[in-house]
């Protein structure tokens, strides 16, 4: 890609708009996302588009905006740029500046949301705004969607969207750009670029413990919290069985490409259900990225509250926990059930019980497609020498809902990262920030990948 087509005018604005909504506590729960979806707003209504503002309730709506191509020129399904706006809590003690600050270093942005994902809500306006003032030919309408409620379910948000207003995304959007990929993986001297085209299911399930009711000044060894604790100790330290589909091979494959022969033809076995389990703590030392690599090669179940009786001096007749699980493609709650049934049963018996709060399946897209290759084509013109991976993300996004409008879901971030910061660390930790520059040159990159894909016949 030649050199920065935009005029730095146009970067400085971006800039100043990420400042404004990172300055704007979105943090979900409650939500009211209203203020960050009004200032969105405005900047559209300036450029002669007419937003629409849809929702559950006036505190917590979703944007849209749509940018309609000329009839003689119309000959695709819509594609839809999506973001959300809510964020996760922060803990202020624990960041070097304020999160909602929007606090500019001179490197990077500092705010809660600046990563997760108020800078692509920034780059898709900016993207968009742009190509619309160059009034290119555009071969289907384009879409805006800033959702609600992503971080707590996407109730209000991108499921409400696809159950009451899919004509707000187009009805049939043939493609839909979202979070999380496009950003700079540094490994071994190498540079890589992860495209998300899956993400796993999620299964999130409670688990109730039965026990023998009485008074806590005669302790039992069988109560339902003690027996629930051992259970919850065992979830914990259980490592599932593999279930690597071709996302996961892919993935693989395309991390080990610079490598040698002998690193080609091993990295397979890592999904191998036998050998895979064995050979990964020799393959992969540094355990965050064995932990990255674990997590999409099986199902997962992380327990995260947990909930007994009232009161301090009764031994309740029952506790539960509720275990947050995350699905490989082709697995369901019932597989996930089952497995954990096996690692509890020697502490409950068959006395435990599962319930499902909320079940949706995997989604896989293909990477075979015109969208995905023009992707690879602006990153690789953008970083000569880069590698492109599809990827597939142990967590889960608005994509799962546009899929059942018959969406191929891509995640593209582009953001160019320096060696040394970690991307994923930025999602819901401490200190979330984003570098300036590299802000910059996914703006860069993703309207140069609209402007080639949106013209193409």
């Amino acid at each position: 890609m030649a050199a920065s087509e935009f005029p730095a005018a146009e970067l400085e604005s971006a800039t100043e708009l990420l400042q404004q909504l990172l300055r704007i506590d979105t943090t979900n729960p409650p939500g009211n996302e209203r203020a960050a979806a009004d200032c969105i707003a405005d900047i559209f209504r300036s450029e002669g588009l007419e937003p629409k503002l849809n929702g559950i309730s006036e505190e917590r709506p979703n944007l849209t905006v749509r940018w309609n191509a000329l009839p003689e020129n119309q000959t695709e399904r819509p594609l839809v740029l999506s973001s959300h706006l809510d964020v996760v809590p922060a803990d202020e003690s624990k960041w070097t500046h304020p999160p909602f600050s929007g606090h500019n270093d001179g490197t990077c942005l500092w705010g809660r949301g600046a990563i997760d994902m108020k800078g692509f809500a920034v780059m898709a306006v900016t993207a968009l705004t742009r190509l619309k003032r160059e009034n290119i030919p555009i071969n289907r309408d384009v879409i805006f969607a800033a959702v609600a409620d992503e971080e707590a379910g996407t109730e209000h948000g991108s499921k409400w969207l696809v159950d009451e207003r899919p004509d707000l995304l187009g009805g049939d959007p043939e493609y839909v750009i979202n979070e999380v990929g496009g950003f700079t993986i540094h490994q071994k001297g190498n540079r890589f670029y992860p495209i998300q085209v899956a993400e796993k299911g999620v299964a999130w399930l409670r688990l109730t413990v039965e026990g023998k009711p009485g008074h806590s000044s005669l302790p039992a060894t069988d109560s339902s919290v003690e027996k629930l604790a051992r259970a919850t100790a065992a979830i914990s330290a259980s490592r599932l069985p593999w279930h690597a589909g071709n996302e996961a091979h892919n993935f693989l494959a395309g991390f080990a490409a610079p490598e040698n022969a002998i690193t080609r033809a091993v990295a397979p076995l890592l999904a191998h259900p036998t050998i895979g389990p064995h050979l990964l703590p020799l393959a992969v030392s540094d355990p965050s990225r064995r932990t990255s690599l674990e997590a999409i090669l099986r199902n997962t179940a992380t327990p995260t509250r947990l909930q007994s009786g009232e009161a301090i001096n009764v031994l309740s007749g029952s506790a539960c926990v509720d275990i947050d699980g995350r699905l490989a493609p082709g697995q369901s709650a019932v597989d996930l059930i089952e497995e954990l049934k096996k690692v509890i049963r020697p502490i409950t018996g068959d006395t435990a019980q599962f319930e499902v709060l909320q079940e949706s399946p995997a989604v896989s897209f293909s990477k075979e497609t015109p969208l995905f290759e023009q992707m690879k084509k602006s990153l690789l013109d953008a970083d000569p020498g880069s590698y492109i991976v599809p990827s597939i993300i142990p967590g889960f996004t608005d994509s799962r809902n546009y899929a059942r409008l018959g969406a191929t879901c891509y995640g593209f971030y582009p953001l160019q990262l320096p060696d040394g910061l970690d991307f994923a660390a930025m999602f819901h930790g401490h200190d979330e920030r984003i570098p300036i520059d590299g802000f910059h040159w996914g703006i860069e990159v993703l309207t140069e990948t609209l402007r080639k894909f949106l013209v193409t016949p």
